[in-house]
């Protein structure tokens, strides 16, 4: 990354009012879902100590152009870690440095919380995604089947 991408965005914390715009890029996820249904999920998000979101804005404008949202839970078969929920940057600037800077501050916020390790779970066929966090020093370890039933 260079300084040029470094200095086109800068990180910070998720706000109540950003519900709208991380809908959006959601749905560029493949995770669509209305505005009210982010606010409400963002706000449980933001008002959980074992959890962050932080966003990445344009320098120029404030447009906010990507999110991350990790956690972090005590377990018993390994060492304190955290995990990536979802991390997606809009589809116009990807490649230039917002997602590392979002994965960054990810990681950091969860070396102050005490976690030894981060993980991430990603789709098979996100190939694209999968090359980003083996470029950020993540390793493939493990290739499983998620499970899951409503309540």
């Amino acid at each position: 990354m260079n300084r040029d991408t470094q200095s086109e965005v800068r990180i910070s914390t998720a706000r109540r009012g950003d519900a709208v715009r991380i809908a959006e890029l959601s749905g560029q996820l493949g995770y669509p879902t209305t505005k009210r249904q982010m606010a409400k999920r963002l706000s449980l998000v933001l008002g959980d100590k074992r959890g962050a979101c932080f966003v990445a804005r344009k320098r120029l404008g404030g447009e906010l152009v990507g999110w991350v949202h990790v956690s972090t839970i005590a377990l018993l078969e390994v060492e304190r870690r955290a995990e990536i929920n979802g991390l997606v940057v809009d589809e116009t600037i990807r490649s230039r440095g917002a997602g590392r800077l979002l994965l960054k501050t990810a990681e950091k916020w969860a070396k102050r919380l005490g976690c030894k390790g981060m993980s991430v779970r990603s789709n098979v066929i996100r190939e694209r995604a999968h090359a980003f966090y083996l470029k950020n020093g993540y390793e493939h370890y493990k290739t499983q089947k998620a499970f899951r039933k409503k309540l």
